[in-house]
């Protein structure tokens, strides 16, 4: 017990950054628990390295657990609106080389399906298209594949 209590502010660094390794690589940022923990016993640890507190096990234990409330406290609200940010990116995907023609008119109203990959996707245009264009895929979403004309019917 005294080995444990003579390296008491190394083991807290040690177990403060696993904490926060854990948190990060593993968790993914998911949950702010462990990082909060392991950023209180890194604190914690430096404090008792450079004599600002007495190395004993009930100092650290008290100051663990204010400064985790603290840490807790101030830095949640930041941290929950960085988590929030996020950006919407357009994946591009093999779906983006797909060229056909037309068998039939593409409108509005009509029904157009195209077999791809296993699937049958419906097509649809912003634009209607006439019979016998060459098109482009140019969006996909759900069971849809939306197109654009490459070049008019000869």
């Amino acid at each position: 017990m005294s080995l444990f209590v003579e390296h008491l502010s190394q083991i807290l660094i040690v177990l403060g950054l696993l904490a926060l390794i854990i948190e990060v690589a593993v968790l993914g940022f998911a949950t702010f628990v462990l990082f909060f923990l392991g950023l209180s016993l890194v604190l914690s640890g430096l404090m008792m390295s450079v004599s600002l507190l007495d190395a004993t096990l009930m100092n650290a234990l008290w100051v663990n657990a204010v400064l985790t409330a603290a840490l807790a406290a101030v830095l949640w609200q930041p941290l929950k609106r960085m988590q929030a940010k996020t950006q919407s990116t357009e994946v591009n995907s093999d779906f983006a080389d797909i060229t056909l023609v037309l068998s039939d008119d593409l409108n509005e109203q009509s029904q157009l399906t195209h077999a791809y990959s296993g699937i049958t996707w419906q097509l649809k245009s912003e634009t209607p298209i006439a019979k016998g264009t060459t098109v482009k895929v140019v969006k996909k979403s759900v069971g849809v594949l939306w197109v654009e004309a490459l070049n008019t019917p000869s």
